[in-house]
C-alpha cells in the first residue's frame, strides 16, 4: 500500500535560529512589526508499506539517523494512505 509522508522539522525551544532572526530583522526594515519568528522545514514523500505504524516506525528511524539532529530538532510525522483516485470516480 502506498502512503503519503510529511515530516515537519523545527528547532527545539531555546536553540538559536539565525534564519528566523534575519527574517524578523528584514521584515522590520520593510516596516512590518513581527515577533517570535520561527522557521520549519517540511519534507514530503511517498512510501510503500504494510500499514501506518510500519511506515511511521521507518520514518522515525530516518529522522533519528539522517533527517534530523535529535539534540536540537523536534519533528512531527504525518502518515496518510494514498487514495486511489480511480476508485473515487463516478
Amino acid at each position: 500500500m502506498l502512503f503519503n509522508v510529511e515530516i515537519k522539522i523545527s528547532l527545539k525551544e531555546g536553540m538559536l535560529n539565525p534564519e528566523a532572526t534575519t527574517i524578523e530583522r528584514s521584515l522590520e526594515l520593510l516596516g512590518y512589526e513581527v515577533e517570535n519568528v520561527k522557521t520549519m522545514e517540511t519534507l514530503k514523500f511517498q512510501m510503500n508499506g504494510e500499514n501506518n505504524e510500519v511506515i511511521k516506525e521507518n520514518v522515525t528511524d530516518m529522522c533519528e539517523r539522517l533527517l534530523c539532529n535529535p539534540v536540537i530538532h523536534n519533528y512531527e510525522i504525518t502518515v496518510t494512505p494514498q487514495i486511489d483516485c480511480e476508485s473515487c470516480r463516478i
